[in-house]
């Protein structure tokens, strides 16, 4: 049993993409029927093909979810705008599978980006499943950066970081394990771009968001784990990452 109840009316859509994840997935669902329940919620889950029994678990267990079931695999970006498009919840969160909700995350998300006009994007703090810090800020990527770094040596540049503090940091870009979109965000700068089927597409949202005159920013009291690399096990060499990223370096 769960408390993962629907409601006609909710304030946050939460959009999770599955694939072959059902494990991760019912422990990141437990985390949110555990939270507290002052905020009316909305869960959508965009299933991409799984056939780990990721869809049996979902219907039989949590009857409260709204389940699109893929064909295929379509890709994290074209996932979560379906999930977008059915959303109803005015806040929309993107949210891993691969990932544990802490007490008042939501409630601190929702908090600040509903008194700050300027949030296009907020992006929550995340832990690794030992309770450090992991890193989960982006400076933006520009063609001259990937020169200096891969050409010419100067390390770093490309590296994720977390601001210091406990305060509300602006930065360039969020990871999108924990993503909150804002109303305005929706309206100025769309949905993903799903020409990217996996990564990025984080860094290109958040880029959008700042042309559209918004701001993104990095939220310490909201606290999330990340089993980080769950969600994807087949990544790219982390040595090449850096290509992915020049369809978006254009300032």
């Amino acid at each position: 049993m769960n408390n993962l109840e629907k409601f006609s009316s909710p304030v946050i859509s939460i959009c999770i993409v599955s694939y072959n994840s059902g494990h991760y997935l019912q422990q990141c669902l437990g985390s949110l029927g555990e939270a507290p329940r002052n905020i009316p919620l909305e869960i959508i889950v965009a299933d991409n093909h799984s056939e780990d029994g990721t869809l049996d678990i979902l219907k039989d267990q949590y009857p409260g979810i709204s389940l699109i079931i893929n064909p295929d695999n379509e890709g994290y970006a074209k996932a979560n705008n379906q999930g977008i498009k059915k959303a109803k919840g005015k806040y929309l969160l993107l949210l891993n599978n691969d990932t544990l909700v802490h007490k008042d995350a939501l409630q601190n998300l929702l908090a600040f980006a509903r008194k700050s006009p300027d949030v296009g994007v907020v992006g929550s703090k995340l832990l690794n499943i030992d309770g450090t810090l992991q890193m989960s800020c982006y400076r933006f990527p520009t063609i001259t950066n990937a020169i200096k770094e891969y050409w010419f040596g100067k390390k770093g540049l490309f590296e994720k970081f977390a601001p210091e503090g406990e305060k509300p940091t602006t930065v360039d870009s969020v990871v999108g394990a924990a993503f909150l979109i804002t109303p305005e965000a929706l309206k100025r700068a769309g949905m993903l771009d799903e020409r990217y089927f996996a990564y990025v597409e984080d860094i290109d949202y958040c880029r959008q968001v700042w042309k559209k005159g918004l701001k993104v920013y990095y939220l310490p009291s909201s606290v999330i784990t990340h089993y980080h690399g769950a969600t994807f096990k087949k990544r790219a060499d982390e040595g090449e990452q850096w290509k992915k990223l020049i369809p978006s370096s254009k300032i």
